[in-house]
């Protein structure tokens, strides 16, 4: 028996509970009727044009998207709208499209936890934990073996996907790191968190200026981790291929693929 959009919905709830979104998120359901038949699933960050365009071509009857289509309030879904485009396009493929945001960031193999357990990091714990003490927002954990801030950069550059921003990094080349924390995805809104002033680098994404440059000169005065800087869709694609083998495990008799479609909006950069 073929299973349906809704035995989808049924084990994405399980997976990646609705309850564990942040209250500003737009996770769920976005486009697609419950009882359609499912047997080809896409895994993504972005719903964009070309990720659309992949999902199209394999035939797939479901997009999982990282990030929400919708987040931002619309007005409108006409078609000369890339938002509006794209919906018309799935809905046109019998398409469905679900996001699996930041509910899929504070379960215990969410993106951050994905992240942590790639570097190595052990006796890894949330940064901001919920009700679950084992669930949460964030990891910390140590490394196997203390190391410096070059190298967990050129560490992180090996494992994460190329982007044109690279690894940037605010701290010293040889200082030494054993206590790393992560966050994937935009994490500046963690710099003051005491878990990560306590880390000796914290590795994110979408670092602004001032954020940054208000953390490197307070831990000038009293302490605080060298920032590591990644791209933000580098930071998160990792985790698809763990969400992708869950969905796998549940509904066996799925073709569960995994866009390698760099989404990261970012072409080419000039170093000066």
């Amino acid at each position: 028996m073929t299973d349906t959009l809704a035995d989808m919905l049924t084990t994405i709830e399980r997976l990646w509970p609705i309850a564990g979104a942040e209250s500003w998120d737009a996770s769920g359901l976005v486009t697609g009727d419950p009882a359609a038949e499912v047997r080809r699933v896409l895994f993504t960050v972005d719903a964009v044009s070309e990720t659309i365009d992949e999902a199209i071509s394999e035939r797939a009857d479901l997009v999982i998207a990282h990030h929400p289509l919708l987040l931002r309030g619309v007005t409108s879904v006409a078609e000369d709208r890339y938002k509006g485009s794209i919906l018309a396009r799935l809905i046109r493929a019998d398409c469905a499209l679900v996001a699996a945001h930041t509910n899929a960031d504070v379960v215990a193999d969410g993106t951050s936890a994905v992240l942590a357990d790639r570097l190595g990091l052990v006796d890894t714990k949330p940064i901001q934990p919920s009700i679950d003490a084992a669930l949460g927002l964030g990891r910390v954990g140590r490394l196997p073996e203390p190391t410096t801030v070059g190298r967990l950069a050129r560490t992180l550059a090996e494992l994460l996907p190329p982007t044109a921003t690279g690894v940037r990094v605010s701290g010293g080349f040889d200082d030494p790191v054993e206590t790393v924390a992560v966050c994937g995805g935009a994490g500046d809104s963690l710099l003051g968190d005491p878990a990560v002033r306590a880390a000796d680098a914290y590795i994110t994404a979408d670092l602004r200026h001032h954020p940054a440059s208000e953390a490197r000169e307070q831990a000038k005065l009293t302490g605080g981790p060298v920032l590591v800087d990644v791209s933000h869709w580098a930071s998160e694609w990792l985790w698809l291929d763990v969400a992708a083998a869950q969905l796998r495990a549940a509904h066996p008799e799925l073709t569960v693929i995994v866009s390698e479609l760099r989404t990261d909006p970012w072409d080419f950069q000039i170093v000066q």
